[in-house]
């Protein structure tokens, strides 16, 4: 029976939830907690081998795809996305996809991040976090995709109702405003994803995501555009929440007294400290066994990345806010075969953004409100 007054889950949405998930580590690093109904990996060691167990899978073996939103384009979309599927021909998509992120342009992308930062400032008024911290890096990969003249903020207002899907939590009406997200969504990056592909081999290495998405693709030689175009409208959904808790963390990180002059380095170890996925799930299509206790096939596991990030077998002090960190152990963006692909594209982006609030002498709360999500940590700033 569960010892705490606060679920892991409950505790996303706590001002500090690290002592809590101090406790976790330390004394229920690998349990099953009756009050979620659930398995909770906690320690470094238990996450470690859940994310990198073949039985345990990222979504419930009979439902692949949430039940309100099968047969639907955002069903369709959902059920080709490489963080949501397993098996042999997810994990050659999923080498697709890396490979097309690994040859992202991040330093053009944080030129944008930057640019686009500057003119939401210069409209003056309050400081628009919203825009900073969800359209900001929203646009910037719309752009990286080719999007151009407005499409690429229209792009960024559709990927925040695809997302609306994702929650278990999710209602009708998230359901239907992700399914007209995604047929929107395929009907701006779609033309450019056919161009690509149509480009005669000859024609000389074309530049961004999209492109880069073929090229891979080319190479494998075993991938359909139909799921080259969910993953490029993936590239959009990953960097929404998790980028936006990046950015607004390591505001309040700063607001907090954080002596950082490499924003980059700040940004990289919130990325650990404060993460901005605090958690995600594991379903056993198998018998899983780990620490003396065996999760039996059907069960869920709740693997909560955040309390490993801070687990002092892994990281010494862990609880010290350290910008240039040696070799830190790091769970935020997974491991084993879901590990996020887009790391280095994230810190790029919010590294920008922050960057440029600082440059502009401009501050945040220390002590925000935090939304009310299951597993990922971002601030009302």
């Amino acid at each position: 029976m569960s010892t705490t007054t606060v679920t892991p889950v409950e505790a996303v949405r706590l001002a500090d939830p690290y002592p809590f998930y101090a406790r976790l580590v330390a004394e229920r690093p690998f349990a099953f907690d009756e009050v979620l109904g659930a398995w909770v990996a906690a320690d470094a060691a238990a996450v470690r081998a859940v994310l990198g167990s073949a039985v345990l899978r990222v979504r419930p073996v009979a439902e692949p795809v949430p039940a309100g939103i099968a047969g639907t384009a955002a069903g369709e979309v959902f059920g080709a996305l490489v963080r949501m599927t397993d098996g042999a021909a997810a994990a050659r998509l999923k080498g697709v996809v890396a490979g097309a992120l690994a040859r992202a342009d991040t330093a053009h992308a944080a030129a944008l991040a930057a640019r686009f930062t500057r003119e939401a400032l210069a409209a003056g008024g309050d400081v628009p976090y919203e825009e900073l911290m969800f359209g900001v890096p929203a646009r910037v990969i719309a752009v990286l995709c080719g999007l151009a003249g407005g499409a690429e903020r229209e792009a960024a207002r559709a990927i925040g109702d695809f997302v609306r899907c994702i929650p278990a939590t999710a209602t009708a009406a998230d359901h239907t405003a992700a399914g007209a997200a995604a047929v929107r969504l395929r009907a701006l990056l779609g033309p450019g994803l056919d161009a690509a592909a149509a480009a005669p081999a000859g024609a000389g290495p074309a530049r961004g995501l999209l492109a880069e998405l073929v090229r891979a693709a080319d190479r494998d030689g075993r991938v359909e555009l139909g799921a080259l175009l969910s993953n490029a409208i993936g590239f959009l959904s990953q960097t929404y929440d998790a980028t936006a808790g990046l950015i607004g963390n390591t505001l309040v990180a700063l607001a907090r007294g954080a002596a950082a002059p490499d924003t980059a380095a700040l940004v990289r170890e919130v990325v650990r400290h404060d993460a901005p996925v605090q958690n995600t799930r594991r379903f056993a299509a198998g018998a899983f066994t780990h620490a003396g206790s065996t999760v039996e096939p059907g069960q869920q596991l709740l693997v909560v990345l955040a309390a490993a990030n801070r687990d002092p077998a892994v990281n010494p002090d862990p609880h010290t806010l350290l910008p240039g960190r040696v070799n830190p152990v790091i769970f935020t963006f997974g491991a084993a075969a879901h590990r996020c692909p887009g790391g280095e594209l994230a810190v790029a982006l919010a590294s920008a953004v922050v960057g440029e609030l600082r440059t502009a002498g401009l501050t945040t709360t220390a002590t925000p409100a935090y939304r009310p999500l299951a597993n990922a940590r971002i601030p009302h700033l």
